[in-house]
C-alpha cells in the first residue's frame, strides 16, 4: 500500500509555494527594460498590470509563467504519487498545486505581496484536472464575451470550478482545491467586488477614466 508520508506531503507544499512565489511579471518587466513592474498601474504582479507597460510581448510571458508554475506544482505531486491510488494521487496534486497558488498571491520574495491569482487559478486546474480547468476557461471567455469585464469573468469561473468537478465525477480533493482558490480569489477580488456593485468596473480595453 502506498504510503502519503509527512515527507513526501512536506515536499508538496514547501516546493509548490517556492515555485507559486516566483514572480514572472516583475522579473519579465526587470529583465525586459520596463522597470518595476510595482510601481506601474496597479502594483500588481500580474500580466493584466503588465499590460500598461505598453510590452505585450512581457505580459504574454508573465501570463504563460504565471499559469505554468502552478501547473508544474501539480506535476510534483503527481511524480511524486505515480504508483499512488487515485484518491491519494488527487490529494497529492492538491495540495501542491493549492501551495503554488498561495506562493503566487503571499509570494516570500515580495513581502507576501503578489497577484490575484487568476492565471495560476487556471493553470492548476488544467494540470490537477483538465477538464474541470477546460470548463472554467470557457466559462471565462463566455462572461468576457458578454459583459467584457475580466474581473466579473474570473469570479464566475472561479465560483463555478467545484460545480464542474462534481459534474465530471473527479475525485473530491479537487473540489477543496478549487474551493480553496475561488474563497482567495474572491478576498483578493474585493475591490474589484466593490466597483462592479457601484457599476464602476472598468470593461477589458478601455482605460480608466482619468481622475
Amino acid at each position: 500500500m502506498f504510503d502519503l508520508s509527512p515527507v513526501l506531503i512536506t515536499v508538496a507544499l514547501v516546493g509548490g509555494y517556492l515555485l507559486g512565489s516566483i514572480p514572472f511579471g516583475v522579473i519579465a518587466t526587470k529583465l525586459g527594460g520596463a522597470g518595476d513592474l510595482r510601481s506601474v498601474g496597479s502594483g500588481n504582479i500580474g500580466a493584466t498590470n503588465v499590460l500598461r507597460t505598453g510590452r505585450k510581448d512581457l505580459a504574454l510571458i508573465t501570463l504563460l509563467g504565471d499559469g505554468g508554475k502552478g501547473a508544474v506544482a501539480v506535476l510534483i505531486g503527481w511524480l511524486l504519487t505515480r504508483d499512488a491510488p487515485v484518491t491519494q494521487q488527487a490529494a497529492m496534486t492538491s495540495l501542491a498545486g493549492g501551495s503554488a497558488f498561495l506562493g503566487h498571491l503571499f509570494p516570500v520574495w515580495l513581502g507576501f505581496k503578489g497577484g490575484k491569482g487568476v492565471a495560476t487559478f487556471f493553470g492548476t486546474l488544467l494540470a490537477a484536472c483538465w477538464p474541470v480547468g477546460l470548463l472554467a476557461g470557457a466559462t471565462w471567455i463566455a462572461m468576457a464575451f458578454l459583459f467584457r469585464i475580466s474581473s466579473l469573468a474570473a469570479l464566475t469561473a472561479s465560483v463555478l470550478a467545484p460545480v464542474y468537478v462534481h459534474l465530471t465525477g473527479r475525485p473530491v480533493a479537487y473540489a477543496w482545491l478549487a474551493i480553496f482558490m475561488a474563497a482567495l480569489i474572491y478576498i483578493r477580488h474585493i475591490p474589484n467586488i466593490q466597483r462592479l456593485i457601484r457599476g464602476e468596473e472598468p470593461k477589458i480595453g478601455k482605460k480608466k477614466d482619468a481622475a
